[in-house]
Order: C-alpha cells, then sequence, then structure tokens
C-alpha cells in the first residue's frame, strides 16, 4: 500500500513531466499563430490608407480620371465594408483557420493583380476582390487569439501586439506610399503584399489551429447573409458618393433606402430564424453593446479626422507627403508602447477606468491639435500626435477584451466582425459627417472674406472641436457599460460541487499513482 502522501507526490511529478514535454512545443506555436494574423492585419489595415499618397503617381500613370481615382480608394473599403459579417459568419461555421488562409490566398492573389495592372478597370477590380479577402481574413484574426490564448493575461499581451501592429500599419501606410510613389513603380504599393502573404500563409498553415463554432450552430443563415450583407454594401457606396453625387442625388437617396430595408428585413430574419448570423441577444450585454458603440464613436470622430489632419499638414503647412506621413510615427509608436502596458494597467484599474482614460488622453491630444494654426511646427505637432497616441493604446487592448469576453467562443468570429464592421462603417460615417462640418464651416468662412487657406483652417479646428466632444461622450459611456459586475456569492450548491472536485481530483492523482510506482 503507497501512502498517501507518496502517491500525490508521485502523480503531482508524472503530471508534470507530461506537461512540461509538450509546453515549450505549445508555447511557441501560440506566439508563431499570433505572428501570422498580426502580419495579416498588418497588410489589411495598410491598403486602407496606402494609395491616398500614391494617387496623383496612379493617374498620371493608367490616365484615370477623378472619378476612376476614387474607386481605386473606395473599391477596396466598399467590398471589405459589405462582407465583414459575412466572413465572420463563414469563419465560425467552416473554421476560422480555413477562412484565414482563404482569404490570405485571394488578398494575396489581388494584390499581385493590382501591382501589375495596366489599366484603371483592371486596378479597381483588383481593389475590389482585395477587400472580399481582407473580408475574409479580418473577422478570424482576433477569434484565433481569443482561441489560441486562453490564459488571461497572456491573451491580454497578444491583444495588445495585435492593436499595436494595426496602430503601426494606419500609420506607415502614408510613409510606404509616399516613399514607394516618389522612388519606385506604384505597383509595388500593391506588390509588396506577395511576399508577406506567402510567408504569413506558410506561418498559419503549420501554427495556426482550427476552432470554429459547435455542432448544434454550424448552420448558415443565407437570408441573413444576403440582407447584411446588401444593407452594408448599400450604406457604404451611399456614404462614399454622397459627397460627390449630392446627398439628394437619386442614386445617393435610393442607396439609404435600400440599405434602411436591408437592415430592418436582415434584424426581422435574425430573431425568428433558430440559427441566426447574429445573436441578437448578444446585444443585451453592456459589456458588449457598449464596447462596440464606444468604438463606433472613437472610429466615427478619429478616422475623419485622421483624413483631414492629412490635408492640413500637406495643404496649411506645406508638408511634403513623406514627411506628413513621418508626422504619424510617433502617434503609432506611442500606441505600441502603451497598448503593451495597458494589460498591467487594466489588472490595477479595471478596463472601464483605463478605457476612459484611454479617451481622456486622446481629448486632451486634440485640444492640443485644435491650438495649431498656420505656423505649426514638426515639433509643435508631437505633444497632440503622442497623447493621442498613449490614449489609443491604453483603450484598445482592454476594450477589444471587453467586447470579446462578452460573448461565447462560438460566435467569436461574428463578434470579431461586428467589432470590425462598426469601425469601418463609423469610420467612414465620421469622415462624411466631420467633411460636411468642415465644409459649412470653410463655405461661411469664405463668404465672410476670409482667404482658402485661413477658410480650411477654421472648418479643421470645427471639425476637431466636433471630435472632442464626441470623444467626452465616449469617456461617459465606456466608463459606464464596461464596469464590472458585483460578484455574487457562491451559492451552496458550487460549494458542494467545489468539494466534489476536489475529492474526484485527488482520486484521480492516487490512481495515477498506482499505476506508475513499480
Amino acid at each position: 500500500m503507497i501512502p498517501v502522501s507518496d502517491s500525490t507526490g508521485s502523480a503531482s511529478t508524472v503530471r508534470a513531466s507530461y506537461e512540461s514535454a509538450g509546453s515549450g512545443r505549445q508555447d511557441s506555436r501560440r506566439w508563431w499563430a499570433l505572428a501570422a494574423v498580426s502580419l495579416a492585419t498588418f497588410m489589411t489595415y495598410l491598403d486602407n490608407n496606402v494609395t491616398n499618397v500614391a494617387i496623383p503617381t496612379i493617374q498620371h500613370s493608367l490616365h484615370l480620371s477623378v472619378s476612376g481615382l476614387e474607386w481605386v480608394v473606395s473599391s477596396y473599403l466598399l467590398t471589405l465594408a459589405g462582407l465583414l459579417l459575412v466572413g465572420g459568419r463563414l469563419a465560425d461555421v467552416y473554421g476560422q483557420r480555413r477562412l484565414f488562409l482563404v482569404g490570405m490566398v485571394v488578398f494575396t492573389l489581388s494584390s499581385l493583380a493590382a501591382g501589375l495592372a495596366g489599366s484603371g478597370g483592371v486596378l479597381i477590380a483588383s481593389r475590389a476582390v482585395q477587400g472580399v479577402g481582407a473580408a475574409l481574413l479580418m473577422p478570424p484574426t482576433l477569434a484565433i487569439i481569443m482561441a489560441t490564448f486562453t490564459n488571461i493575461r497572456e491573451r491580454n499581451t497578444a491583444i495588445g501586439i495585435w492593436a499595436a501592429v494595426s496602430a503601426l500599419a494606419l500609420a506607415l501606410g502614408p510613409v510606404v506610399g509616399g516613399l514607394i510613389s516618389q522612388h519606385l513603380h506604384w505597383g509595388w504599393i500593391f506588390l509588396i503584399n506577395v511576399p508577406l502573404g506567402v510567408i504569413t500563409f506558410a506561418v498559419a498553415v503549420f501554427y495556426v489551429d482550427e476552432s470554429r463554432a459547435g455542432s448544434a450552430v454550424r448552420r448558415l443563415d443565407l437570408p441573413g447573409l444576403v440582407t447584411s450583407a446588401l444593407s452594408l454594401f448599400a450604406l457604404t457606396y451611399a456614404l462614399i458618393e454622397g459627397g460627390v453625387s449630392g446627398w439628394t442625388a437619386p442614386l445617393i437617396l435610393g442607396a439609404f433606402a435600400v440599405a434602411a430595408v436591408a437592415a430592418a428585413a436582415f434584424l426581422a430574419i435574425e430573431a425568428r430564424t433558430a440559427n441566426p448570423m447574429v445573436d441578437l441577444s448578444m446585444f443585451r450585454s453592456r459589456e458588449f453593446s457598449g464596447g462596440s458603440g464606444t468604438m463606433m464613436i472613437w472610429a466615427f470622430g478619429i478616422l475623419g479626422i485622421y483624413f483631414f489632419t492629412s490635408l492640413y499638414l500637406q495643404q496649411t503647412l506645406g508638408f511634403s507627403p513623406v514627411k506628413a506621413g513621418l508626422a504619424f510615427v510617433p502617434m503609432a509608436l506611442c500606441v505600441a508602447v502603451f497598448a503593451s502596458i495597458a494589460p498591467r494597467v487594466e489588472a490595477r484599474a479595471g478596463a472601464h477606468r483605463t478605457v476612459a482614460f484611454g479617451m481622456l488622453l486622446m481629448v486632451v491630444g486634440l485640444v492640443l491639435f485644435a491650438r495649431l494654426g498656420l505656423h505649426a511646427s514638426y515639433d509643435s505637432l508631437l505633444p497632440g500626435f503622442m497623447l493621442f497616441g498613449a490614449g489609443a493604446g491604453l483603450m484598445n487592448v482592454p476594450l477589444t477584451n471587453a467586447v470579446m469576453q462578452a460573448i461565447p467562443s462560438a460566435r467569436a468570429g461574428v463578434a470579431s466582425a461586428l467589432l470590425n464592421a462598426s469601425r469601418e462603417v463609423a469610420g467612414l460615417l465620421g469622415i462624411t459627417v466631420i467633411g460636411a462640418v468642415l465644409r459649412t464651416r470653410q463655405s461661411a468662412a469664405l463668404r465672410a472674406g476670409a482667404d482658402p487657406v485661413h477658410a480650411f483652417l477654421d472648418g479643421y479646428h470645427t471639425g476637431l472641436v466636433v471630435t472632442i466632444v464626441l470623444l467626452a461622450g465616449g469617456i461617459l459611456v465606456s466608463y459606464m457599460t464596461l464596469r464590472p459586475r458585483a460578484a455574487a456569492p457562491p451559492s451552496r450548491e458550487s460549494v458542494a460541487l467545489g468539494e466534489l472536485t476536489t475529492v474526484d481530483e485527488l482520486a484521480a492523482e492516487l490512481m495515477l499513482a498506482d499505476e506508475v510506482a513499480p
């Protein structure tokens, strides 16, 4: 008879040896999987804005009209925003890894076609297919991180790295586009995706494990897929074209009407179907709804100002495209640094305080920007950029965690898609609304006798004020909705269950010890 104390020790030793044998390999696989999804995120975010600086070069090379140039940028955004929810649901049903690999193939091949395009039509079509690939790629990235990193501390670190890479891609887009358009053929802004795509695909094949919804929910809701895509397509098209065609043009009003009808049909379908594409009960969670709302507020205000700040740097301050792009790099570096420390801050202060404080820092950064005028220097821009980057780094990791942890893992793909779609559509809406505010104020200044430069500056400052007010509201929303819930005292049944579990574990250890004893 082996004494209980010796048996337990032997069982623990054997179990520890089994765990340590595979821990090194498993730990390595996790971080390689993170590298794959981070590279994919970098590529898709980079293509969001890398073309803006290279537009004049593309126009000269392909002899495009102004409308054609706009669709070089817009075709990518249209298919990306329109199909994000579809991509998220397909990933939940058919597997996150599988959709990630399919999306990477589509994105890489369409990038090759775009880089080699010899006509405007081929380039626009290739950009639209790129958007399809990105819509399949983006939802699985967060879902793969959630499935791969089960340890909360490691998951927070992984999401911090993912968020930092996203910000770096947004900041480097204008720099990369400016450098390539000035020194290389413009096609290389797309061709650089080809080697990155091949590397990412290879890493994902070897290191990303499959994860998907349980068998009970692995059914496609085709009416939901169609109506959601139609609604997002129509809304995105109207937001893109409304400023060009006029907001009261029949085509734009028709697109808004189609978006509204399709959205109403989608909600009716999801409320009635047994296996909905989007489980509407997710929105009953204040963490999910409040977190998604906070992300929309952030995207609405910031992506709009990001766009017009680029114009301010070049048209008002006279920065070159490359210098204007480099001005955003300190912001991206601050995002990366503060995203890495955000999990530790969240552990001490809570997600609600961390997100709210991050948004407060962004507000302060924008206030500093609102004080700048016609003669701002690179040095005077740095405090605002760096405070804004610090705030964005602090808020994104705990916000993403709160949203993704509020829903079951079987819906991780759709939840990630909803988060990304809300950000993309809110960003387009921000460009539209803040652009309208800027132009209205600019026109009023011109009528009052101001010169064009001062008139644009007046409009830009007014847009900043709108954004500051919006983000200030986001501080309150995030603080109230992300607060932790009061913990319920353990019930008598749960205490008893815990005691039974302890007894079962002890019995299992004794049995294992008997098996391995000489």
